[in-house]
């Protein structure tokens, strides 16, 4: 695995404002920056995305399927009722990790349900923006 493509979707371009005793008080900006440097200790290539429009997510991973050799997602509030996004991710050839800043299997009932996570290879949720670092070492790991 050489190649990923991180998406953010819908509120999470408001990191570091928006809830950080939940989502934390790193800015979007912070967490790539930190993806960044973790991407080329590992010896990967980062692309990112981020959108608040559930189309340019989708029109995202379908334009980057063929440079990508791996996705990490946290389609944020998207998770719990897109089937429109949960086909984009079945539809391309890259395998997926969701991601999630929270841990949302102990936060309100409606997040506890991903119509995601079926079709991504694993999730990790709950360790802020540790979840995106391990979801890049699990795609690394399932390269090799």
């Amino acid at each position: 695995m050489e190649r990923i493509l991180i998406v953010h979707g819908p509120n999470l371009n408001l990191l570091g404002d928006r809830n950080p005793d939940v989502y934390g008080a790193a800015s979007l900006a912070q967490i790539n920056e930190l993806l960044s440097e973790r991407a080329e200790a590992m010896g990967l290539e980062v692309r990112f995305v981020q959108s608040n429009h559930e189309g340019e997510l989708i029109d995202a991973l379908h334009r980057e399927r063929h440079w990508a050799d791996g996705v990490v997602i946290n389609p944020g509030a998207l998770t719990h009722y897109s089937y429109a996004l949960r086909d984009a991710v079945e539809a391309i050839a890259p395998p997926a990790v969701e991601v999630h800043l929270s841990d949302i299997h102990h936060r309100e009932s409606f997040r506890r349900v991903s119509v995601l996570q079926d079709v991504c290879a694993t999730q990790v949720s709950g360790k802020g923006a540790q979840s995106y670092v391990e979801a890049m070492e699990r795609l690394r790991s399932e390269d090799s």
